[in-house]
């Protein structure tokens, strides 16, 4: 049996202690922006190609959470164009992330593979990765039914 073919992780949900804040933190240092917004609770944002769900938690459960001491999930990643997008990125980001509760994590890093990145890590902990990866960052996404469903620039 074959994997089945799917169009990449492009979604991803996560529980927040804040909403408000944390969603004032993905909208300015990721750019986000709600597609739906089905109640008080819950927020959906895009970026254009992926969907990041943010589920407030419940107001019953919030004394008894007590995030991990270690994050299971390592880091999620946000793919940019080119070394210098990630240098940018880290000037906008670092000296306006505290006021949004987040920290820098590590700061930008040229890896062995030839990837450029840094690390920062939203109000509740959870780290993200801003990525230059060589081959992934040449690819062009577009929509199935056109031209290909993704070819190099």
């Amino acid at each position: 049996m074959s994997p089945p073919i799917h169009r990449g992780l492009r979604h991803l949900a996560l529980r927040v202690t804040d909403l408000k804040r944390s969603r004032a933190f993905y909208e300015r240092f990721l750019g986000m922006r709600v597609v739906w917004e089905p109640d008080p609770e819950n927020v959906y944002f895009s970026s254009g190609s992926d969907n990041l769900a943010l589920h407030q938690i419940a107001a019953g459960e919030l004394p008894d959470y007590h995030p991990a001491r270690a994050q299971l999930l390592d880091h999620v990643g946000v793919v940019l164009d080119s070394p210098e997008d990630v240098k940018r990125m880290y000037e906008d980001v670092a000296p306006a992330i505290g006021s949004f509760g987040g920290i820098i994590v590590k700061p930008p890093k040229q890896h062995r593979d030839g990837s450029f990145s840094f690390y920062f890590a939203d109000p509740d902990g959870n780290v993200l990765q801003a990525l230059y990866e060589p081959t992934i960052s040449r690819l062009e996404w577009v929509k199935r039914g056109t031209q290909s469903d993704k070819r190099e620039t």
